[in-house]
């Protein structure tokens, strides 16, 4: 195994923004950067989600840019009062705030050719931190932008796409989680013991087990993840006979 492919890159997410925490909008930002950054070698190992409050954004990206190769955020980089986590983020890194003249640029050039009015609230969107660099938004222009380690996107899903789009040539990935996935129509009480003990042989596996119900019928899938899939074939064909051991015959990946 080469050195790129063993080293573990990690990630969190920080959703920002009182509309996700009242239940106004429902987030389906977290499932897409996940997945994106998986298939690039860069492993999400947190996620939360913050309210619109200065000094808790400014506390959790200190917190966790410490703790993680990379983290990325979603919301309030709009124009109006409540986007304040531009602000913020300059405060977390001690850094001034201001018009950057390239973001100034690409937004007036776009409300010129769309007719629009260039106000001082669409300015807004145009405050960038000192020594960040912008991300590049194809859809609406209104750039984010990457301040050490830190990526701070748009918190609409289409918008938040494209700025992750554009800023994955920045990322050094690692080793990419594989999964395996085995179901039995078994209940997960009665392969309890005998799973914890598989999980014990495979430290460096990780083994989800999820109940599921199909109309009448019921039963479990085993879901196995882990970096090397040599390792985990072989952790996924001992979970296999764990459940041929109590009389039911598995199959491979989820019940149809």
């Amino acid at each position: 195994m080469s050195e790129k492919s063993a080293k573990l890159v990690t990630a969190c997410v920080v959703l920002i923004g009182d509309e996700v925490l009242s239940g106004r909008t429902r987030d389906a930002n977290l499932g897409y950067i996940a997945k994106h950054l998986n298939q690039i070698g860069v492993q999400v190992r947190e996620a939360r989600v913050i309210p619109d409050i200065e000094d808790v954004i400014v506390a959790t990206i200190n917190e966790v840019r410490a703790r993680y190769d990379y983290v990325f955020t979603t919301g309030g980089i709009g124009p109006t009062h409540d986007d304040i986590t531009a602000d913020s983020i300059a405060k977390a890194f001690g850094v001034p705030i201001g018009l950057h003249p390239d973001a100034m640029a690409i937004l007036g050039a776009h409300y010129k050719e769309t007719g629009g009015e260039f106000t001082d609230a669409r300015k807004r969107m145009a405050r960038i931190p000192d020594t960040a660099t912008l991300i590049p938004n194809s859809l609406s222009k209104a750039p984010g932008f990457q301040i050490g380690n830190v990526f701070v996107m748009a918190g609409v899903p289409m918008v938040m796409q494209v700025m992750m789009d554009a800023l994955t040539d920045r990322l050094e990935g690692g080793a990419t989680m594989q999964s395996r996935t085995v179901s039995a129509q078994i209940g997960e009480g009665t392969i309890a013991e005998k799973l914890g003990e598989l999980q014990k042989r495979f430290p460096d596996i990780s083994i989800g087990s999820y109940p599921y119900y199909r109309g009448k019928t019921f039963g479990t899938s085993l879901v196995l993840r882990g970096t090397d899939g040599a390792v985990l074939d072989v952790a996924t064909g001992e979970a296999a006979a764990l459940i041929r051991g109590f009389g039911v015959e598995p199959i491979a990946g989820d019940p149809v």
